[in-house]
């Protein structure tokens, strides 16, 4: 067998590594119900940590335990929290795409030095600590802008939770109805995630208001913070709050427009420079016929 049938062999086989990776990453995975437990109480989060006890999991662990100490390894909590991702999860993946990068360029060096290319040694090992530290900050990047991402999303849906809340009290219902009915209307997991802190708000003995406030700071969701605010006066003083939830709700509405439009309006001037460009190149395709005859001339 040749080294380069060899060499074949082996990046075939590591790219079919790499795809069963990418396809495990990508596919749905089954709901995990010590994940949605683990919400309700740290009980059951330790219940989650038990069960989900992979090696990405316990290596997480680990790292978490030393976050204080070790650079970088602080995880941002609201961002993780509006995502619904554990913080050891998250360090998992951070070290296993660490390790991924540091490991790939040795790996790639060997197979050309099978097939007969011999590199410098200073080669695949300032690759490793490139690609390692790329792999171990991309986690960061995509959190961030998952999450604002999700909090966008999540504004957008208290806009619609602060209207159904207002048409319940105009119906009569009491402000604790008013917040649990509305938010039994939606699906999505928005909804869910405030049916699960009324719950909590339940089975605790805490007002809804003051577990939507802290939900709000956890999250970095000040629009929900508006709403408990509200919904205070109502439960604690018997405040008329149908007129202030509107108002809310229309205010909210009118600065996600006004986000809109300027996000718009970003995205028109950035394509200014490729149309103007696109137009002198018409211009000067147009003009150089007409400029070659006359100089020709």
């Amino acid at each position: 067998m040749s080294q380069v049938l060899v060499a074949a062999l082996l990046c075939g086989a590591l790219a079919g590594v790499g795809a069963v990776l990418v396809i495990a990453q990508l596919a749905p995975a089954p709901p995990d119900l010590a994940a949605a437990l683990g919400r309700l109480g740290t009980q059951s989060r330790q219940l989650s940590d038990t069960v989900r006890g992979g090696p990405q999991a316990r290596l997480g662990q680990v790292l978490l335990a030393r976050a204080d100490v070790l650079p970088g390894l602080r995880p941002p909590m609201r961002d993780l929290s509006v995502l619904g991702i554990e913080p050891h999860d998250w360090l998992g993946e951070k070290a296993l795409l660490a390790v991924i990068g540091l490991a790939f360029p040795p790996c790639l060096a060997a197979v050309f030095g099978i097939a007969g290319i011999a590199l410098p040694w200073a080669v695949p090992s300032a690759a490793s600590v490139a690609m390692a530290t790329l792999f171990f900050v991309l986690p960061s990047l995509t959190v961030r802008e998952r999450a604002a991402t999700a909090r966008e999303d999540f504004a957008r849906a208290v806009g619609a939770y602060i209207e159904l809340v207002a048409l319940e009290r105009l119906a009569g219902s009491g402000t604790t109805q008013a917040l649990e009915h509305a938010s039994r209307v939606g699906q999505s997991w928005v909804f869910e995630r405030i049916r699960e802190e009324l719950l909590r708000s339940r089975l605790s003995g805490s007002t809804p208001w003051d577990s939507l406030a802290r939900l709000a700071v956890e999250l970095g969701v000040p629009e929900l913070g508006d709403l408990s605010d509200i919904m205070r006066l109502a439960g604690e003083e018997g405040a008329q709050v149908y007129p202030a939830l509107r108002a809310r709700g229309r205010g909210l509405r009118t600065s996600m427009l006004m986000r809109e439009q300027a996000r718009a309006n970003a995205a028109t001037e950035r394509m200014v420079m490729p149309v103007a460009l696109l137009a002198l190149c018409f211009a000067l395709m147009i003009a150089t016929p007409a400029m070659y005859h006359l100089l020709a001339s």
